[in-house]
């Protein structure tokens, strides 16, 4: 299945506030991260939701491997 291409600024949108959806960029690919506990209300430690987290992941106390729990939803327009 293809993934359909989203920009930045639609992206924004799925931040937990403005639509239902929660999700997140990280090297070019979208995940739906709507049903992890850990990102309630849009938001994760310091991080928020409807944005690319590719920069930050040097940030965090894991590994990109964690997006393997998420499904990929679209692909983020440079």
């Amino acid at each position: 299945m293809e993934l359909q291409d989203y920009t930045k600024q639609q992206l924004a949108l799925r931040n937990g506030q403005d639509k239902p959806q929660i999700w997140v960029a990280f090297q070019g690919l979208i995940y739906d991260v709507t049903e992890s506990r850990l990102w309630r209300n849009g938001k994760h430690y310091e991080h928020w939701a409807g944005q690319d987290l590719t920069d930050e992941l040097s940030d965090a106390p894991h590994t990109a491997g964690v997006f393997e729990k998420f499904r990929a939803v679209g692909k983020l327009k440079s």
